[in-house]
């Protein structure tokens, strides 16, 4: 499989002919191609990974869904991508040295990729999370050899429930490990790496895969993927419509009345009502998606196509069935399965 690529200053490079045209359509699952030869280190692993057409689930409507199967990455999600964008640009840049220390906040994928990409290139990683995710995450980060700083939730949050209060003391906490240990901070809210992996990488995967979309709608956290995605597709063609996806009483992007900070939708939906890696250009829309709608597409992942996934993964599909089934009926919807189910089963998630 190709490594990531060392990346631009910018999120800017022309792309060649447009593949769709004259295309004749695309076939309904898309494999990794074969290694040719052994991978050198785990870094060679990330990225490539496939899409799927989730053609049970979408079976009956007008319109068709392709999921982009994150957790196929070594660490389990999307976030590995960007964890080796960031290292590779403070590497390039210089900002970070060898025998540094990397620091940053998590809720337990971007630690999981920073755990493995400062393993491969031997930095000493420190994750600092809310108590409020789930433990699997936190042992897994540990086991990669990681520092892992558990950081207690507000005394109004409840355990399994990130809220933006929650994740500003785990940004408190960070900024202060960076000031003591003089670390490098892999800072995913405000790096443009992140967006950049994105765009670098994952859009033009979909793209090619695909042979072109209609549609992307991502869940926010930090607002990376849906960035990159977004500013790539628009490039390739204007009228893709992008939706921003938000939790059910959370969705302050959106600009509505934050009602319900505590969810279940880990790795995202902090209220936040501005974020540095988003353009407002490039939204078309903004969605929301409850707790019971993405436990249950969540779950019908799982049953219906044999694709183990986490919280976010279900509200993406829940949001791009209601596009088909309102806006955008007949069109051709990307999402990303963010991560994998094996990161939420302490929770309630999938009890039977």
């Amino acid at each position: 499989m190709s490594k990531q690529r060392d990346s631009p200053n910018k999120l800017s490079t022309k792309t060649g002919q447009d593949q769709r045209a004259g295309g004749g359509g695309a076939p309904k699952c898309y494999t990794r191609r074969m290694q040719s030869r052994p991978a050198t280190s785990v870094l060679d692993l990330i990225g490539q990974t496939p899409l799927v057409e989730l053609a049970r689930i979408a079976r009956g409507l007008d319109g068709q869904i392709f999921a982009k199967v994150e957790f196929l990455n070594p660490g389990y999600s999307k976030k590995d991508r960007i964890a080796l964008q960031l290292i590779q640009d403070a590497e390039a840049s210089g900002a970070l040295q060898r025998g540094d220390t990397v620091v940053e906040l998590t809720s337990g994928n971007t630690g999981t990729g920073l755990a493995i990409v400062c393993a491969a290139r031997g930095y000493h990683f420190v994750a600092v999370m809310s108590r409020g995710n789930s433990p699997e995450r936190a042992r897994m980060m540990t086991a990669l050899g990681a520092e892992v700083m558990l950081v207690d939730q507000c005394a109004e949050s409840t355990s399994g429930e990130v809220s933006g209060e929650d994740l500003a003391l785990v940004e408190a906490r960070a900024q202060a490990i960076v000031r003591e240990r003089k670390a490098f901070r892999a800072d995913q809210f405000q790096l443009p790496g992140n967006a950049r992996a994105h765009y670098l990488h994952t859009a033009p995967e979909i793209w090619e895969q695909s042979g072109g979309i209609d549609v992307f709608c991502d869940f926010i956290g930090s607002g990376g993927s849906f960035a990159g995605c977004a500013s790539y597709f628009k490039e390739r063609d204007p009228s893709v419509r992008c939706y921003v996806v938000e939790p059910a009483g959370a969705a302050a992007f959106a600009g509505e009345a934050v009602s319900r900070p505590n969810h279940k939708i880990q790795g995202g939906g902090y209220a936040m009502s501005q974020l540095a890696q988003i353009d407002r250009a490039l939204v078309d829309g903004c969605l929301q998606v409850s707790d019971v709608a993405a436990a249950e597409m969540t779950r019908r992942l799982a049953s219906e196509q044999g694709l183990f996934a986490g919280y976010s993964s279900g509200a993406n599909l829940a949001a791009a069935l209601q596009l088909l089934d309102g806006a955008e009926q007949g069109a051709r919807i990307a999402i990303l399965l963010c991560d994998s189910g094996l990161k939420y089963l302490s929770g309630d998630l999938f009890l039977p």
